[in-house]
């Protein structure tokens, strides 16, 4: 029978399932807006970007029609203090459309075209410039099951999760890092979040493809040797799991990261087999049964 995977609170973990950090940073003496505005506007929502950019693109020329107007009659064919024609003056000029029916008749209203001319090309070049970098930003498809397993492999105790590209190509020189993350108090009272790398039994695939089910034997060595579910719960552990790689497409770096918290490790179950072969004998894989997992009784 298939198990569903538990519902867990988001509050406890470091890394949400779509990889962002869940960390609320306090304290910190600069505006990110101000000192790492790029950055900013490469990691918005795609709503956030396009907002940002038509409310700068608004205020600019709301602005430069209030200078238009300020100069009295300087455009040719619009009315005399009339912002709706200075505005789309403005339009006109920033987009560099040159209609024809508004032009400049005044040296005041010149420099300002000229200003305004040179301020729309050099927008243009940064708004470009951003769009091109989201664009071209390497995106990792990568997906891991809900949940993670304890079971028995080869005689030991083996922690398990699936891992599984959903792009039709290849990620070359993948490799997986696992870390245990847990609270812990020193012989001072002092509380600390410790990091202890996992082993893996396999943490590099040349190609990969299909699925990974990545897997670290629990034996004296490893940090989760003798831990009891209770005993995860109350230190508050924490699977991390970073996963890097080249695309084979635009030959980029991309990078995935995921967590397990230990409410979503299951004990004593096994995956569902999601490998088969097709009537004319190619590999199938089955993406609907991915996080279906059953009970090593059954």
């Amino acid at each position: 029978m298939t198990k569903n995977h538990r519902q867990v609170s988001p509050q406890n973990r470091m890394i949400n399932r779509d990889g962002s950090f869940n960390v609320v940073r306090k304290g910190l003496s600069y505006s990110r807006w101000h000192y790492d505005l790029y950055h900013v506007l490469i990691k918005l929502s795609w709503v956030k970007f396009i907002a940002f950019i038509s409310l700068g693109y608004i205020i600019a020329n709301v602005l430069f029609a209030f200078a238009y107007l300020a100069g009295g009659d300087g455009i040719e064919n619009a009315r005399p203090g009339n912002f709706g024609d200075a505005f789309f003056f403005s339009v006109q000029t920033m987009a560099s459309i040159g209609y024809g029916a508004m032009y400049p008749k005044t040296p005041y209203v010149n420099i300002l075209v000229t200003i305004e001319a040179l301020f729309g090309l050099l927008g243009l070049a940064m708004a470009s410039g951003l769009m091109f970098a989201r664009f071209s930003l390497p995106k990792a498809r990568v997906i891991f099951s809900r949940i993670a397993l304890i079971a028995p492999h080869n005689g030991l105790p083996t922690l398990m999760f699936r891992v599984a590209n959903k792009r039709q190509n290849w990620i070359l020189e993948a490799q997986v890092r696992v870390s245990l993350v847990k609270s812990e108090l020193t012989k001072e009272g002092d509380f600390m979040r410790r990091f202890y790398d996992v082993p893996l039994v396999r943490s590099q695939s040349p190609l990969f493809a299909l699925s990974w089910l990545i897997m670290h034997e629990i034996n004296e060595d490893s940090p989760l040797y003798e831990v009891t579910p209770q005993e995860m719960i109350d230190h508050e552990m924490e699977i991390i799991v970073t996963l890097t790689g080249i695309d084979e497409t635009v030959s980029q770096t991309i990078h995935a990261r995921h967590s397990f918290l230990a409410e979503e490790i299951a004990w004593n179950m096994r995956f569902v087999d999601i490998l088969s072969k097709t009537s004319d004998g190619r590999r199938c894989i089955d993406y609907s049964r991915f996080h279906d997992v059953i009970s090593l009784d059954d």
